[in-house]
């Protein structure tokens, strides 16, 4: 099997769960978008899937998706920044991507918004929001209580379009309590700011989970590519 064929064999399944979860849930399947984690995958990788209609990909170590993003520029894909961000990358990070999913504290908004004036364009913007319990230090994430602040200075900065919230579950929890909880803070959230509806949540193995409780876009990697390449 050519690696075109795997990717494409993969990729139809990913594709069905995302069908068969929107059915159980009630919705339609345009309600969810599937971005492709390419992280640690050539570009030859990200071509494979433009051809196989994949439209948004998602990459979350800077230097990789900056030299990424360049080779394959010509394809008109969607790129999502989703790993964590320094501050001190975040304008750089802001003059290829289409989308910041990991904007966690008000330190990132500043650069960020001067990446996307050089830009000339603006940036979709994510908050991400911890699930964990206070006082856990596991994943990143902004506290839900200091949402409305991040949002405020999102929406003062500038060339960033406030476009929802993202989320990670926590390890070793059930993912369904986790994106319940989720589903009520975008609730309220959304009151506040009724355009910003997207919910990045879920991936290759809790992407159902995330459907049930309202995901709008779902981040997959090794279900779509298979295992990271050993050598990184």
């Amino acid at each position: 099997m050519s690696r075109g064929d795997e990717v494409a064999a993969s990729l139809d399944v990913v594709r069905r769960r995302i069908a068969a979860a929107c059915a159980e849930a009630g919705r339609s399947e345009d309600d969810v978008s599937l971005v492709v984690v390419t992280k640690f995958f050539p570009a030859s990788d990200v071509r494979l899937l433009a051809e196989l209609g994949v439209t948004d990909v998602g990459e979350n170590r800077h230097q990789e998706a900056e030299a990424k993003a360049a080779e394959c520029a010509d394809l008109g894909l969607r790129w999502h920044f989703i790993g964590g961000l320094q501050s001190n990358k975040a304008a750089a990070v802001a003059s290829y991507a289409d989308v910041v999913e990991s904007v966690d504290r008000a330190k990132l908004v500043g650069p960020l918004a001067r990446g996307a004036h050089s830009r000339g364009r603006d940036v979709d913007v994510l908050l991400q929001v911890s699930l964990d319990p206070p006082g856990a230090d596991n994943r990143s994430g902004a506290a839900p209580a200091d949402l409305a602040d991040l949002a405020r200075r999102v929406e003062e900065a500038g060339m960033l379009r406030l476009c929802g919230l993202m989320a990670v579950a926590p390890l070793g929890e059930d993912a369904d309590a986790a994106f319940a909880r989720l589903a009520e803070v975008r609730e309220t959230f959304v009151r506040d700011h009724p355009r910003a509806t997207a919910l990045s949540a879920g991936m290759s193995g809790d992407l159902e989970a995330a459907i049930r409780h309202g995901a709008t876009h779902v981040r997959v990697g090794s279900a779509v590519l298979g295992e990271r390449p050993t050598v990184q």
